[in-house]
């Protein structure tokens, strides 16, 4: 992508990250929360990984968790934030600072390749996705969470409406997030065979929109949009009075709502299953369903 295009600031995103490093365990439950699901689902398969890869570690919760399944032998752990690195540490796995947009890994290197909510930071994803499948062994996995469109949707929408309020126009200020519909095309189009896209919503709340503000923070995830610009106090005190307003339950509390898009794929390889070729089938749908083939009328009959 040429860097003048990025709608996201890398740099930036290293300090935040570096910034929630040291406190992290007070505002990493989101991370846990998904690092569980993801889990759950590789547990669901009967084979193991021998050399495994957590992409954008945070503090290594997804590791740990991966690490208690059973499912996989060696783990190396990578972010892009230093100080991240060095929280994720554990004895029995190496880690190392690495960009989700500029892989170091020699080709086919891993048979899993998982992440947990980091990739939604990155410029390119299409093309970060061909470089994982490209890290992966023949028939390796790539198993990952990220956020989806929908996520933060009432604080979207309160800060948009409270900047135009005060400051006669609004920009930006919570990042572009896909679609459930283009994941799977995603995967497909970095050349991963067996795609599944699905998702989940996580609701979260809170005493009111600053606890909201400061656990993304804390958790090195406030916004890196090259076109944001900084909230002013008015806005951002308009913004807290519109999200109050419009959602707060009868306790007072408002909801904030993530929607997390799990992607699984495939390295390709020949044992995988295929589609056959049109025209291949040995038996009809009509007998299938226990009913009658009728041949369709063309154009213009009665």
């Amino acid at each position: 992508m040429d860097p003048t295009l990025a709608p996201f600031d890398r740099r930036r995103l290293r300090r935040h990250r570096d910034r929630a490093a040291a406190d992290l365990a007070a505002h990493d439950f989101l991370f846990q929360d998904v690092a569980g699901r993801l889990a759950e689902r590789l547990a669901d398969f009967s084979r193991r990984f021998e050399r495994a890869l957590d992409l954008g570690c945070h503090g290594g919760e997804l590791g740990d968790a991966l690490r208690a399944t059973g499912k996989i032998d060696r783990l190396v752990q990578c972010d892009l934030s230093p100080a991240m690195v060095r929280r994720a540490m554990r004895a029995d796995a190496p880690v190392l600072v690495a960009d989700e947009e500029a892989l170091p890994f020699a080709p086919e290197r891993f048979d899993l390749v998982t992440s947990n909510l980091a990739l939604h930071w990155v410029n390119d994803l299409p093309g970060s996705l061909l470089q994982i499948r490209h890290s992966l062994k023949p028939d390796g996995l790539f198993l990952a969470a990220l956020f989806g469109a929908g996520t933060l949707v009432e604080l979207r929408d309160a800060l948009a409406e409270a900047e135009s309020e005060t400051e006669g126009g609004a920009r930006p200020h919570v990042a572009p997030l896909p679609e459930l519909r283009d994941a799977a095309g995603l995967l497909q189009r970095a050349g991963f065979a067996l795609p599944v896209a699905d998702h989940e919503f996580i609701r979260v709340t809170y005493a009111d929109p600053f606890r909201l503000l400061a656990d993304l923070r804390g958790m090195g995830e406030t916004s890196v949009l090259v076109s944001g610009g900084t909230l002013t106090r008015r806005s951002l005190a308009r913004a807290a009075e519109i999200y109050a307003e419009r959602h707060a339950g009868e306790d007072g509390r408002i909801p904030a709502s993530f929607r997390i898009l799990f992607l699984a794929g495939w390295a390709p390889h020949e044992s995988q299953q295929k589609a056959l070729r049109p025209g291949s089938a040995t038996s009809r749908i009509a007998d299938a369903l226990g009913t009658q083939e009728r041949p369709l009328k063309s154009s213009g009959e009665d």
